[in-house]
Formats: structure tokens, sequence, C-alpha cells
């Protein structure tokens, strides 16, 4: 059986060309251009500026579906430590990410936080989330999702500059 390699290549550039459709954007909220180059920022899926960590509400199912209707604006309120399933599951364990909240229809959201986000924009959102009111905590509650606190410092410095740092 032959392969029919014009074929296969038509095929690739259909799915890539496909995948461009939801690729780079410009921000809704500081109009920068952001890439979706993954080799850039490190995510697959990239639907957050690396600017000012706005997000856009693409995502109904799982990361990259591109399904919600919504495509309103998310805001970053926070960070979180990824679930981890490990048996022996230790404290402070787990990739850190963002938590994003769409202004129009309340959806939580959390992203992975790329190589090429603006480090002191992370930082910033970290301290901003020691500022949330009661209703948001106990939404982040009602979804089990568990922020960083004040006494996480430390462990937020160490994952986003890479040491140890006091």
């Amino acid at each position: 059986m032959k392969t029919n390699f014009a074929t296969t290549r038509t095929r690739r550039s259909d799915l890539t060309s496909r995948h461009k459709t939801f690729g780079d954007f410009f921000c809704l909220v500081c109009r920068n251009f952001v890439s979706a180059e993954a080799a850039l920022s490190g995510v697959h899926n990239r639907n957050h500026c690396p600017y000012c960590l706005s997000s856009r509400h693409l995502d109904l199912y799982e990361a990259g579906d591109r399904l919600s209707a919504c495509k309103a604006r998310m805001r970053p309120v926070a960070l979180t430590l990824k679930k981890t399933s490990k048996k022996y599951n230790q404290p402070n364990q787990g990739e850190m990410m963002l938590i994003h909240i769409c202004n129009e229809c309340g959806q939580l959201s959390i992203n992975r936080i790329a190589a090429d986000d603006d480090i002191e924009t992370v930082f910033e959102i970290f301290e901003g989330s020691r500022k949330l009111n009661a209703e948001m905590k106990a939404l982040l509650t009602q979804a089990d999702i568990a922020i960083l606190e004040a006494g996480d410092n430390r462990l937020v410095r160490e994952r986003l500059l890479g040491r140890s740092w006091n």
C-alpha cells in the first residue's frame, strides 16, 4: 500500500491552520499582541495575556476545547497549587496556577502560568489576593480552590524565581 505524501501534507497543514484560528490574539484589556506559540510560552492552550494576565472565557469543559459561548474577559484573582494525584501528597506540592473569574458569567478557571508571563504582575496578583472580599473567598472555597495566602510568600518566590529566598 502506497502512502500519499501530498495528502498527508495537506491534512497536516489543515490541522495547523485550524489550530491557528485560536492562536495569536490581541489582549482585551491591555491591547498587546499575544503570541500563542508554545515555544515562547511553554503552554499549548494560551488564552491569557503574559503582560496583564487577563484571560478570555474560551474553554467550557477542558483546556483548549474553545467551546464556551461567553468569550468575555476573565480577570486574574489569585494563585493556587494544582492538585496532584500522588499517593503520598506532600503539602505545597503541585504546579503554581493562576485563578481567573469571568466578568460576565462568574465561571472560575485555573490556568498554567506561562514561561513568558510577567513575573511582577504574577506577584501583584498574589499580593492582591490577600484583599479578596468574603464573597470571592466563599466562591473559591465552594469550588474547592485553595488560594495561596500570605504565609506562602516564600513558596511563591521559589516557584517564580527558581531558588530559595528569605
